[in-house]
């Protein structure tokens, strides 16, 4: 049997959670309750910026977001993602992404979770879903505090197809033979890159695409 991997794109694909719900579980679990709230505050009012930076630039977007993040501490952040796997994520589950990845993993694949989340948030998820590895985010701290700067290549749209070609390379992967799962058309890049790609809950881009490459569709919901 060849080697072989399972990616796996999280935020639509895997669970119906997005980084922003994630930021503000931070915003709303750290420091006073006048700092909580201001920073929920801030969250919420820069949502449609979010969103058209989203639909613009997913690059930009990451790059803008993260700096909420700025002046957190490292071990808190650990700390919060560990609870927020209990009290946001774990609910957030699709009903059939365990057998999804169950399914790729009886196939011999390696599960790999691929996402532009920061890795602190999406290890805990990874070892609840028995991946065996996480290809992620990673922010940049100095002396324990987050300088709001993610460490590059920052792994959105086609950084993600790079991401799993060079992971394919070190782990002696075969390319052809793997399987990648998103949700999301900026993904199309990371589904080109396999030879077995598969559209999971697409929006509406994603879907038009699959269609016309007689890619499966699954709906995990």
């Amino acid at each position: 049997m060849s080697a072989k991997a399972a990616f796996y794109d999280v935020d639509g694909t895997l669970v119906r959670t997005n980084i922003v719900h994630t930021y503000a579980y931070y915003a709303m679990n750290r420091g006073s309750l006048t700092g909580i709230a201001a920073r929920t505050l801030a969250t919420l009012a820069q949502i449609p910026v979010y969103a058209g930076l989203d639909l613009i630039n997913r690059k930009v977007f990451n790059e803008y977001f993260y700096r909420a993040y700025e002046g957190l501490s490292e071990d808190r952040l650990v700390t919060l993602g560990e609870e927020m796997l209990q009290d946001v994520l774990k609910p957030a589950i699709f009903p059939k992404a365990q057998d999804l990845i169950d399914e790729a993993r009886r196939a011999g694949c390696r599960i790999v979770l691929i996402t532009g989340a920061l890795d602190f948030t999406v290890l805990p998820l990874a070892r609840h879903l028995r991946a065996d590895d996480v290809i992620a985010n990673k922010m940049q701290f100095v002396g324990g505090i987050a300088t709001g700067k993610v460490i590059p290549p920052i792994i959105e749209g086609a950084n993600k197809a790079h991401a799993i070609r060079e992971y394919c390379v070190k782990h002696q992967l075969q390319l052809d033979q793997s399987f990648a799962y998103s949700d999301s058309f900026s993904d199309y890049a990371m589904l080109a890159m396999v030879g077995r790609p598969t559209a999971v809950n697409p929006d509406v881009r994603l879907r038009s695409v699959a269609r016309a490459y007689h890619w499966p569709v699954l709906d995990l919901r």
